[in-house]
């Protein structure tokens, strides 16, 4: 592994919203208790991790704090949701009867929420953030990251850098599910593929 480095994309705990079905993508959502409880089983598999990175948002931030309290942990606001606009904190059945959400739930790489990102915008921001993830693990030659953010983004991360090529809507991320990435340091400074993947120890599924 001298020659590897290894980085953990984690997904938040669960919150009341997510039960709920809410779109939460900039809300910032706390923890459930049932989220903490689940975060804190969890916790003992876990390996030791050099550096952590989240997303700014506090379900992140309690998310990484619970599970790295050792460790600083670094927090980049591009590693947030998609901004859902006017939808946030929306959920299916109070939306489903507008035309621009129809539209928007049949091609949601076409159009925005209304005031919200389109996906484009949200992957471009998502490049910014993990560019300057990268350019601190080559700086400080660290081999063992772990990075707490949601489910879009863990989504597009692994449609781009998974060593199998798959879309951004096959991949499933559960809450507090965790996918392991594993490059050649050579492969990681050219912006490759990992070379293998797997993924960590899951807490039991909730819905949401």
């Amino acid at each position: 592994m001298d020659d590897c480095l290894a980085i953990t994309l984690f997904r938040h705990g669960i919150t009341d919203d997510n039960k709920r079905r809410a779109y939460i993508g900039w809300t910032n959502s706390p923890l459930s208790k049932s989220g903490v409880e689940q975060l804190l089983q969890l916790k003992p598999q876990l390996k030791a991790y050099e550096l952590v990175f989240t997303s700014d948002l506090c379900r992140c931030v309690e998310t990484a704090s619970i599970l790295f309290r050792d460790v600083a942990h670094e927090k980049i606001n591009q590693l947030r949701e998609i901004h859902f606009g006017e939808w946030e904190g929306k959920t299916f059945n109070e939306l489903q009867h507008y035309k621009q959400y129809q539209k928007w739930l049949s091609h949601p790489l076409m159009y925005r929420p209304p005031n919200g990102e389109t996906f484009s915008e949200f992957t471009t921001r998502i490049e910014g953030g993990w560019n300057q993830i990268t350019e601190k693990i080559i700086r400080e030659k660290s081999r063992k990251i772990a990075v707490v953010t949601h489910g879009g983004v863990i989504r597009y991360l692994l449609s781009t850098y998974a060593p199998v090529k798959r879309d951004f809507w096959e991949w499933t991320v559960q809450h507090g599910q965790g996918y392991e990435l594993i490059w050649p340091l050579a492969a990681f400074r050219r912006g490759e593929r990992c070379t293998s993947l797997q993924a960590v120890p899951l807490m039991a599924k909730e819905n949401g």
